[in-house]
């Protein structure tokens, strides 16, 4: 069976993303939805949204409405879905049940599908003996050619059953936008299953008939469903429906090129916003992930993606999830923005996502601005505030007395240094506390000073971990300034205090 000519829209082409809410939204669901959303948008086609949540045991509203929460948090606008019902609704499966009922009588009617009574035991004991002999674990037809009357008894007995679809011993070719003709043979398909009963459809049909009365052109997604592929096109024949167009994406895999897992900073979806990464550069990242335009840029607004986007520069071979990358994206963004915007969203991270809302009531906004005019250039995303510049944020901070010692320092030289610190800043008058003339003050002091014309690190580093706590933070001067005369002073007392 060649590829015959697919579905076509003549008001461009529609496309889907259908997960299931059987978990939470994660990256590759992501990455398909961009792909198929950006693929939408350059040629004026639909975008839509269907819930797969036949599997009633694992399906979750919780679940469901995090798709929609992450969708919409990426900027990814939808046409139709279950909150935009059009005539190609409804958008869940669920509520679908009686379209499906329709299909699976028609392939049972037409003889195209028929019952099968085997029962698990033996379907175990027949792939035990394919195995044995060396043969395709295939089901091997038993029930295919059962009487009409013998059906018909062992369902008014109630005997359990599920229903399989014939499938030719043919070979079928399709063309994949990514990977060029594929070929696969069906015999190593054998009957397959598309229902538990007529109310009960599994995957392969049930997407294949939304797909065709939603008028879905094409199809993209991840290269985990080319081995459906054969089976939805079998089915599609079955049923005299047209075939779309299939594109397959490639895996997104590890740096170790493994499968992606939480061992390689995976986690869910919505645990990014929780770290405090943004939207715009987490799109930047999930598009090349797999894709590349044909210039060496690599920033890009979605507006810029959606113009540039061509599916046919999407590579085969896996891409490789980089979360060093991500923070790139990320940081890069964060030096962009204006300080109003980085201000805004950095209060609605610590309103809502950071675990630590009081921070809003301890100190400002013209304060937690101050923090991020020194630090920006210093974190990739939000989190990095509260752990790499947690010290802003903290009344007490710890560190071992060693951590002031700079170089060959001796104690005696670092009492004096923070000493002479502490008397410099206490002279300045507050309206006049400032970094400029921080600088001016010590650097004047400093050069007047032999212990610390020779090496400036000796006045510097002290102050510097005293007022951070750290090894590595911005500048002393920069801190103080935050800090404030006060809160700079009393810092240097309890540096003064652990020696």
């Amino acid at each position: 069976m060649d590829d015959p000519k697919s579905s076509q829209s003549l008001f461009g082409p529609r496309v889907r993303i259908a997960p299931s809410p059987t978990g939470w939204f994660h990256l590759g669901t992501a990455r398909t939805a961009l792909f198929n959303y950006l693929f939408a948008r350059k040629l004026g086609g639909k975008f839509i949204v269907r819930i797969e949540d036949t599997d009633k045991a694992r399906s979750k509203k919780q679940y469901e409405e995090n798709i929609f929460e992450s969708l919409k948090w990426l900027g990814l606008d939808w046409d139709e879905g279950p909150d935009k019902q059009t005539e190609f609704g409804p958008y869940r499966q669920s509520e679908r049940v009686e379209i499906y009922e329709k299909y699976i009588k028609q392939l049972l009617d037409e003889k195209k599908a028929y019952y099968c009574f085997c029962t698990p035991e033996e379907r175990i004991a027949q792939k035990e003996d394919m195995i044995s002999r060396g043969m395709s674990q295939i089901y091997p037809g038993k029930c295919r050619d059962l009487a009409e009357e013998v059906v018909k008894e062992y369902l008014k007995q109630g005997k359990p059953a599920i229903i399989r679809l014939k499938v030719p011993a043919v070979k079928i070719k399709f063309s994949d936008l990514i990977r060029g003709e594929i070929e696969i043979d069906l015999k190593t398909i054998g009957d397959i299953v598309i229902a538990k009963n007529l109310k009960e459809p599994l995957y392969n049909l049930s997407v294949v008939i939304d797909d065709y009365l939603m008028k879905i052109t094409h199809v993209i997604r991840g290269e985990d469903h080319i081995s459906n592929t054969p089976k939805q096109i079998v089915i599609q024949e079955a049923l005299g429906f047209p075939r779309p167009i299939y594109a397959h994406l490639p895996m997104i895999l590890g740096q170790d090129r493994s499968k992606l897992s939480k061992r390689h900073g995976v986690v869910a979806f919505t645990e990014y916003r929780r770290m405090g990464y943004f939207p715009e550069p987490m799109i930047n990242f999930l598009a090349l992930l797999g894709w590349h335009p044909h210039e060496d840029q690599e920033i890009f607004t979605l507006e810029e993606l959606i113009q540039k986007f061509d599916i046919r520069r999407v590579q085969k071979g896996g891409a490789i999830f980089n979360i060093q990358k991500l923070d790139w994206f990320n940081s890069q963004y964060l030096r962009k923005i204006l300080i109003e915007q980085l201000l805004s969203a950095t209060i609605n991270y610590l309103k809502n996502y950071s675990g630590q809302p009081e921070l809003l009531e301890q100190y400002s906004e013209d304060y937690i601005k101050k923090v991020l005019e020194v630090e920006v250039s210093r974190i990739n995303k939000l989190r990095d505030l509260l752990e790499v510049s947690d010290f802003f944020f903290k009344k007490e901070i710890n560190y071992p007395a060693d951590d002031l010692l700079w170089k060959e320092m001796t104690k005696n030289e670092l009492k004096k240094s923070l000493a002479d610190s502490f008397k410099i800043i206490e002279e300045i008058p507050e309206k006049e506390f400032n970094r400029i003339n921080l600088q001016v003050k010590i650097t004047s002091f400093i050069n007047a000073e032999p212990l610390y014309a020779e090496d400036r690190g000796k006045m510097l580093w002290p102050l510097r971990v005293a007022l951070s706590g750290k090894k590595a933070s911005a500048g002393p001067f920069e801190i103080a300034e935050v800090l404030g005369k006060k809160e700079s002073l009393r810092r240097i007392e309890k540096a003064i205090e652990k020696l």
